[in-house]
Parts: C-alpha cells; structure tokens; sequence
C-alpha cells in the first residue's frame, strides 16, 4: 500500500485510537512525524513515544494520554496542510486555537515546532495540523 501523506495518516491513527480507548497506537515512522509526537508530548497531548526498529522503516509507537474521567487529552486534531494545498503562515499570521486553550504544530526551517515558540522566535513555516 503506498502512503502518501504518512502526517494524516498518523494524526488519523491517534484520533481513533483516543475513540476507542487504545493505550497506543503505532504509526510508520518517519522524521516529520517523529517531530510532530515529540510536540505532542512537550506539550502534553500525549504521555510518550518511542521508535520501533525493524530493519526497515519502523514504527513509532504514541502512548496516548487520558483525563481522569476516561476522556481522551485529544479532543480534535485536524490536518490543515496536505499534499494537494500546502499552507503557510508567517508567526504574526498563525491562527489561535480555541483562544490559545489548544496548539497549531509548524514544520520550520529550525524543525518542527508548536505555535507558541514560532511566535517566540518570530518564524514562519508550513502549518501542518492544529490539535486541542
């Protein structure tokens, strides 16, 4: 099976797996998206991740993190940009995300970062999902 956008695929596979209260999830691994559960977890999305290697590409595999009650931490994650409609933003121009209750997460020249440094370090990038 080709994969063409292994980002959604990876977002999509933590948002059904946080559906069904699955402990973890693995996804395909991959530098961007390694980058992106390392956000996930500095920023508290998540309890933590690891690389599996199997010879070939490897898995990552997301523990995903719940509130007392059983709900998800992830209520909504939501891929903003794809391979068909890149979108970019400079750090004055990133949207907010419930009024700064969630994170937009941005592929930089500096790597992939949550919304929060981009505007910190005045940097700009590729939007890839906002998450809360």
């Amino acid at each position: 099976m080709s994969l063409n956008d292994p980002i959604a695929d990876m977002l999509t596979r933590i948002r059904n797996g946080g559906y069904v209260g699955r402990s973890q999830v693995q996804v395909k691994a991959s530098k961007i998206c390694e980058g992106v559960a390392a956000v996930l977890k500095e920023e508290g999305y998540i309890r933590d991740y690891d690389r599996i290697d199997d010879g070939k590409q490897g898995f990552l595999r997301v523990f995903l993190k719940y509130t007392p009650d059983g709900r998800p931490v992830i209520q909504m994650i939501e891929r903003v940009s794809k391979p068909g409609r890149r979108v970019y933003c400079s750090a004055d121009d990133l949207p907010v995300v419930l009024n700064g209750m969630g994170i937009s997460i941005v592929s930089t020249s500096r790597g992939v970062v949550s919304d929060r440094v981009c505007r910190r370090e005045h940097i700009g990038g590729e939007l890839l999902c906002m998450v809360s």
